[in-house]
């Protein structure tokens, strides 16, 4: 059971809590990040955040996508945890590095979207385009991704640390879901983003702090 640490009260229904938090218009898609990482940061173990998550993760990660209109994640994400087909699903990859043979293509009835390069391989893009559709773009900057999504929809960005880090130089993260699992990792897994310093630092208030059996769940919000 996850419970509220300012108030001590249980989280009786996770996705009705979720839908009730504030997401203000922002004139683009309001765009969410979560992820889960160790103590130490880690978001990954042996290639895979499997091991980090929880069944109270597990929970809160179904009420997230529950109010999500769109799904956006990295090639090397949807590849290293195997996704299966959701029609909400938009993949990221500049060089359509993605095999069309993958269990995320397989049913005609929900393809994904998938955006990449305009300088990416056509015969690549041919060859996506039977199982997705794609879009390329002429830059893959935070503020163009989010700009090929729908205005207003909400987006659940599920990683991984590159994309994370697109969209934070981007401008373009309003919220974090942070999980802490209560392990320590060690090694040389990226932490949340993988990229250049920001300008500068960029602000998020603290607008949930909640504690399962184990794990830890924030919620920060920009400004």
């Amino acid at each position: 059971m996850i419970r509220d640490l300012r108030t001590g009260s249980p989280i009786e229904d996770l996705e009705t809590a979720v839908r009730a938090e504030e997401r203000a218009a922002v004139g683009r898609p309001w765009v969410m990040l979560n992820m889960v990482t160790s103590i130490d940061g880690a978001t990954a173990v042996d290639g895979g955040s499997t091991p980090l998550s929880d069944d109270d993760d597990r929970a809160l990660f179904r009420a997230l996508r529950g109010v999500a209109d769109v799904i956006l994640v990295g090639s090397g994400t949807v590849m290293a945890e195997d996704y299966r087909p959701d029609p909400r699903l938009v993949i990221v990859s500049g060089r359509l590095s993605l095999d069309p043979a993958k269990r995320v293509f397989s049913d005609r009835e929900k393809r994904p979207k998938v955006i990449g390069s305009k300088d990416a391989d056509p015969a690549r893009a041919a060859r996506l385009g039977e199982v997705a559709d794609v879009t390329l773009l002429d830059d893959l900057s935070g503020s163009a991704i989010a700009g090929a999504l729908p205005s207003g929809a909400v987006v659940l960005c599920e990683g991984g640390p590159t994309l994370n880090a697109t969209l934070f130089a981007g401008g373009v993260v309003d919220e974090i879901n942070w999980s802490i699992a209560p392990l320590v990792v060690n090694g040389e897994s990226k932490r949340m983003t993988a990229g250049d310093a920001l300008p500068e630092p960029e602000r998020f208030r603290l607008a949930r702090a909640w504690a399962g059996e184990g794990s830890l769940f924030f919620r920060w919000v920009r400004g």
